[in-house]
């Protein structure tokens, strides 16, 4: 079927549940960049059902994929199949697991441990997910992602139809998050929002750089709440994003003039605390997930163990943690 002698469509098949837009291109058209895809969503040359989309959209069965000429002059080859993983491997994708039920498993991610592949990045939780089948035909997928060097809970999908199900609850802001932080300097009040609207940063080397834009940036928005302070060098932070921007919890602490311990992209120098053995290391841990359950019936409430290097700087400066409740 077409639309145009040139332009055809393609429908999602029901094993490709719940995948992001750009993987599903990934997965067919291995020969095309991520640079033009990109381009092209952004020319609104790709379309799902008809409508404009972006990479992070999730496709369902039965959707089409409206595939612009270029894309479909050749047939794209079938995808390698992924190398079988290793028992050291899966032993250690396993050992992160704190949540699992027939829906959905819930990973304490490690801080250092990617989440998917990029560029020099070979070893990261997609390409460990495998390891996590425990009985299912289907692979586990994720539903979204946490940065990097940010520890905590990250939840993975054990079939398409909960794929689906987890990624509605976070594109409809069904889901409450909770993070901890450790910040340098203590923010001018003990509890409120931070409103600044973000967007990448132009000509940045990273791709991934984000500033504050009141022009042309999306709105985000993060309560915050003090749960404990070390006079005016130090304080730990409850943070509650009510949306989903790159390093959004980041840039917010950085504007307020309160940086993330150990985060020198947006805090420099003044992010690194001299008498704090793990300085450099980020303290950022995602702690909380309270969401509708995939399955349909009541509530998902996740909660995860900061690592040893956060612990380490809790105790140092004697925080306690209490009073996170929302």
């Amino acid at each position: 079927m077409s639309d145009s002698p040139r332009v055809q469509t393609r429908a999602v098949s029901g094993d490709e549940a719940g995948l992001r837009l750009d993987r599903w291109f990934q997965r067919h058209f291995p020969e095309l960049s991520h640079g033009a895809l990109q381009k092209l969503l952004r020319t609104g040359q790709v379309r799902l059902d008809g409508k404009r989309a972006e990479g992070k959209d999730r496709v369902e069965p039965g959707q089409t994929v409206r595939l612009p000429p270029g894309v479909t002059a050749t047939p794209a080859p079938k995808p390698k199949a992924a190398p079988k993983l290793s028992a050291r491997d899966s032993e250690e994708i396993q050992s992160l697991v704190i949540h699992r039920d027939d829906w959905v498993i819930a990973l304490n991610k490690p801080s250092g441990l990617a989440v998917q592949g990029g560029s020099g990045t070979e070893r990261h939780v997609d390409g460990l997910l495998d390891g996590l089948r425990f009985g299912f035909d289907e692979r586990p997928r994720l539903v979204h992602r946490l940065d990097k060097d940010t520890s905590g809970l990250l939840l993975v999908a054990r079939t398409g139809q909960a794929a689906k199900r987890l990624s509605e609850s976070f594109r409809d802001r069904e889901t409450e998050k909770l993070y901890w932080a450790v910040v340098v300097g203590v923010p001018p009040r003990a509890e409120g929002a931070i409103d600044l609207p973000l967007a990448k940063r132009p000509g940045a080397r990273d791709l991934e750089t984000m500033q504050v834009d009141h022009e042309e940036g999306q709105k985000a928005l993060t309560h915050f709440r003090v749960l404990d302070r070390a006079a005016n060098r130090a304080a730990l932070l409850a943070l509650w994003p009510r949306t989903g921007r790159t390093h959004q919890l980041r840039v917010h602490c950085a504007e307020i003039g309160c940086p993330i311990l150990g985060d020198r992209k947006y805090g420099g120098e003044e992010a690194l605390l001299s008498a704090v053995a793990d300085s450099r290391r980020l303290h950022l841990h995602a702690r909380r997930l309270v969401l509708p359950h995939p399955s349909g019936k009541g509530t998902l409430k996740l909660q995860a163990e900061p690592p040893a290097h956060f612990k380490r700087t809790l105790e140092s400066f004697g925080f306690s943690t209490a009073g996170d409740r929302a």
